[in-house]
């Protein structure tokens, strides 16, 4: 039976002893992911393509007590195999297994305008403005690369398994966007399109990768300060959101963007509560309740 002590926050949500990689972790949700999972006790591999602010991240926001630890490894594009191999590699030399796994790392894409009526309007904008590279790249790295991270880390994942333990423990958070569940395009159709494709690829996973004993699930975000939301981060590779912005937006019932701790908690408890697998959980602000979707 269950004691009523057992049952507080911080025995529920400690990730004390946990060993965790994040890609994307130096700037945005990453960072806001990485902040928590080290809040609460675990080792935090993060990476990405640019080591300085992988570094500063690190020099910013590791914590000053407890047992938590934001570990820069990299730096890794992970829309290359050989990048993604030698991460691996840095890391289990480290370390004997993985716990969690978030696959944060994405782009923006290019974008187009389908607000017109007139047909020569809409080829324009979508068709003559765009291009198959710039939709390529945003396909690539906002979904291939979060396939092949994942399988690359399988072996990881699967050794965190205790003997005897058949329940599904380790964990991987996708990170996809309220952007692939509803049907405006928002005039980017290449990222929409793309996160459509990041969600299924979750289930996907979820399904195929039950037997390895690996639970995957996905958060689908609205509108968070990060680099791609507010173009830009300050000296510690945190961005601001203005409310006036998101409330110019007209979609959003709570009128702003989304918090670090709101981030956090839907974080922790993907990655705590054994019970779920295979869910697209969206933490929007109410967002799908406003536009068309699914």
């Amino acid at each position: 039976m269950v004691q009523t002590s057992q049952l507080s926050a911080e025995h529920l949500f400690s990730a004390k002893g946990h060993v965790c990689v994040v890609t994307g972790g130096g700037t945005g949700i990453g960072l806001m992911i990485t902040q928590a999972l080290a809040a609460n006790g675990a080792r935090v591999y993060i990476t990405g393509r640019r080591k300085e602010v992988l570094d500063n991240a690190v020099k910013n926001h590791a914590p000053t007590s407890g047992e938590g630890q934001i570990i820069a490894v990299g730096p890794c594009d992970v829309t290359k195999k050989d990048d993604l191999e030698k991460l691996v590699a840095e890391i289990s030399g480290k370390e004997k297994s993985i716990d969690l796994l978030v696959t944060n790392a994405g782009i923006s894409g290019p974008k187009g305008s389908p607000e017109s009526s007139k047909a020569s309007e809409l080829k324009k904008n979508l068709f003559q403005n765009e291009d198959f590279a710039s939709w390529n790249e945003t396909f690539n790295t906002n979904v291939t690369s979060v396939y092949f991270t994942t399988t690359a880390f399988l072996p990881l994942l699967q050794s965190s398994i205790k003997s005897g333990d058949h329940h599904l423990s380790p964990s991987v958070i996708v990170i996809s966007s309220m952007s692939g569940i509803m049907r405006d395009s928002q005039n980017h159709f290449a990222y929409n399109a793309a996160k459509g494709a990041t969600v299924h690829l979750a289930k996907l996973m979820s399904y195929e990768f039950k037997e390895a004993g690996v639970r995957v699930n996905s958060i689908a975000p609205g509108y968070f300060p990060s680099e791609m939301t507010a173009k830009e981060s300050g000296e510690d590779n945190k961005s601001e959101l203005p409310d006036e912005k998101i409330q110019d937006k007209g979609h959003v019932p709570h009128g702003r963007a989304g918090s670090d701790e709101e981030m956090a908690m839907g974080a922790l408890f993907l990655m705590k509560n054994r019970y779920v697998s295979g869910e697209i959980i969206a933490i929007d602000g109410g967002a799908l309740l406003e536009l068309p979707g699914r």
